[in-house]
């Protein structure tokens, strides 16, 4: 059993071939797909997905921090609104990005926090969006920090350093096509992180691994990720999918 814990499945990339592709992806035994939300443009895509899907699909609910604009309350509302009403696994994608536009920093900044303390509130791990803003986010989770802050470091592709940092907070790291990348980085060093901190994801249509690189991604190439860890863990393909599936469970709950 393979579990790919960020995979956006209701991208309008899969519009044409949704179904085939999630059947890929179940032959290529995944059989978990766990869904982060964007903002509230997505949820009727999103609340679609797991009436198709119910067996399959667990769905996150929060705001990505490249969607906080002038309208950011509206939309914070929106994800107070539906974690009131509905069981949700996870609050995310949440964070900071600070690689497009660095103006709403400020916002985004209290959009992760309340978000996060929402996700203590509900018991809810965090899934954790961070591009050009380590500093940022581990500011946030340094105040943050406790027993009751859990969850992923999506799409992680810091340093050692900055890896055992998020592990610190009570984070996994979420691990994908960016591990097969030539000038990847992070898989210089993986083998001095314990398997037990890690989880694997596509971000499909997102960052498809090695040998698809620059094509659509989906969530049947997590397999080709699972290749990449067999060279640096050393374990086999059965062992590393057992492994961080269950490292899923203990971060999702399910």
């Amino acid at each position: 059993m393979i579990t790919d814990t960020h995979t956006h499945l209701y991208s309008s990339q899969f519009d044409e071939d949704q179904n085939e592709m999630i059947l890929r992806a179940k032959e290529a035994g995944v059989s978990r797909f766990f869904i982060p939300a964007i903002d509230s443009s997505y949820t009727d895509k999103m609340l679609q997905l797991e009436k198709d899907y119910p067996y399959d699909v667990y769905l996150m609910m929060g705001l990505h921090p490249t969607s906080v604009k002038e309208n950011y309350l509206d939309e914070l509302a929106h994800v107070r609104e539906w974690i009131d009403k509905k069981e949700f696994f996870a609050i995310g994608e949440i964070g900071i990005d600070l690689y497009w536009d660095k103006s709403f920093l400020a916002q985004q900044q209290e959009a992760f926090r309340t978000q996060i303390k929402w996700a203590k509130e509900k018991k809810l791990p965090i899934v954790i969006h961070c591009r050009d803003a380590f500093d940022e986010i581990f500011e946030v989770l340094e105040t943050e920090k406790g027993d009751d802050l859990r969850g992923i470091f999506h799409c992680f592709t810091g340093t050692k350093e900055q890896a055992e940092k998020a592990i610190s907070y009570n984070m996994k790291l979420g691990i994908g096509g960016v591990a097969t990348f030539k000038n990847g980085k992070i898989d210089k060093f993986l083998n001095k992180i314990d398997i037990k901190h890690i989880v694997l994801e596509t971000d499909a249509p997102y960052l498809a691994p090695t040998p698809y690189r620059g094509k659509r991604n989906e969530s049947a190439y997590i397999t080709n990720v699972i290749d990449k860890l067999i060279d640096i863990y050393k374990l086999s393909f059965k062992e590393i999918s057992e492994i961080t599936t269950q490292n899923s469970k203990d971060v999702f709950n399910v």
